[in-house]
């Protein structure tokens, strides 16, 4: 790690940490977008929030992170692969080929890391099993265009809640070990529906995601899409029908067809809004440490759960104690600590210390010269 980046506190070292959080390299409203998700999560994680979110009742404005920040962090999956394969113009065949062998090898890391991080014992839906699949899923789509994959995550987004009823209730749920599967599989995040998020994601990267008019797009179809979402949950479905109560929802975590669209909207919105904001130098400048955070959200989110399960055995004896540890009101220390120390990470030296381990071992698993003949 010392070869790649010199650890050295100097002034002309510090200018190039910040020029590579402001260089072409990275996309700060992506970065900022990714550091909103992190925070979201820890929300989510670790404060009790308000059972239904109404936008114009303030008091219930915290359950906005509820559902919503993981989707939004796999709608950013689809970005951030888009951006790393090419972004408006897919790599050509040979660099394509080299960059789908290091996409499943971080698929695979990330399903292991976070199979270790469900082990722990925190009482949370670790979503990284869940992430490790959908890159996996998402490398035959890899060489689409824009059209093509906005189209096709429409398409899941209207049909995959449709069948979500009838997954859910398969027998193998209820089997022995099915409780096992499930974390293996991520299911609290299922892949069939999420792949709509990650592909809208993709979509947009390959529309020119950082051009001002693509920007502006996600955030005026993003905000009309969750109006749609959210306004039609409302009207109340047939209440003789469990299938289509169940299928009619827009609720955290249901795969509810209101809720993919609704907070499938709202992540586009969301990213588009950030995308727009750092256009402006001083206000980019502004929410760096949230962007040091977003350059940095596997560090960031796997140190928050290790740490959670340290202190949790260490005080209460038991990490999936969630409201003994709630009640020491960890979310502000954690949140606080941990933008601070990305920042100074980011500053001082660098990649985030677990993105750099998993970029490292999958360029290590796939060499240039395997896949350029």
């Amino acid at each position: 790690m010392a070869a790649r980046e010199e650890l050295t506190g100097t002034p002309a070292a510090f200018a190039a940490r910040l020029a590579r959080l402001n260089g072409p390299d990275r996309v700060g409203g992506v970065d900022l977008a990714r550091g909103l998700a992190v925070i979201g999560m820890f929300a989510a994680h670790l404060l009790v929030t308000a059972e239904q979110w109404v936008w114009t009742d303030p008091a219930t404005w915290s359950a906005i992170v509820d559902g919503r920040s993981s989707i939004l962090f796999a709608t950013l999956a689809g970005v951030s692969i888009g951006l790393v394969t090419g972004g408006p113009r897919p790599l050509p065949g040979p660099a394509l080929n080299r960059a789908r062998g290091r996409l499943a090898a971080r698929a695979g890391l990330l399903w292991m890391l976070g199979i270790l991080l469900i082990l722990t014992g925190v009482p949370v839906y670790v979503i990284l099993p869940a992430y490790g699949i959908l890159f996996l899923l998402a490398l035959p789509f890899l060489r689409l265009g824009a059209g093509v994959l906005l189209a096709l995550a429409a398409a899941l987004a209207l049909i995959m809640p449709l069948l979500q009823p009838m997954l859910a209730d398969l027998p193998l749920w209820q089997a022995q070990y099915g409780a096992e599967l499930s974390d293996l599989l991520g299911w609290h995040y299922p892949f069939p529906a999420w792949m709509a998020f990650l592909l809208a994601g993709l979509g947009v990267a390959r529309a020119g995601v950082t051009a001002r008019a693509v920007q502006l797009r996600m955030l005026i179809a993003g905000a009309a899409l969750a109006t749609l979402g959210y306004g039609l949950a409302l009207v109340p479905p047939d209440p003789s029908s469990e299938y289509l109560q169940r299928v009619w929802q827009a609720e955290p975590h249901s795969t509810g067809l209101l809720e993919v669209i609704g907070s499938g909207g709202f992540a586009i919105a969301v990213i588009g809004g950030c995308l727009l904001l750092c256009r402006n130098r001083m206000l980019r400048m502004i929410v760096l440490p949230l962007r040091a955070t977003g350059a940095m959200p596997l560090t960031a989110y796997t140190v928050q759960l290790v740490v959670w399960a340290a202190i949790a055995v260490a005080v209460a004896g038991d990490a999936g104690d969630l409201q003994a540890f709630r009640d020491l009101e960890p979310f502000w220390p954690l949140t606080v600590w941990t933008i601070a120390g990305c920042t100074v990470w980011a500053l001082l030296i660098g990649r985030g210390p677990l993105e750099w381990l998993v970029d490292r071992a999958a360029r290590l698993a796939v060499r240039s010269h395997r896949l350029d003949g």
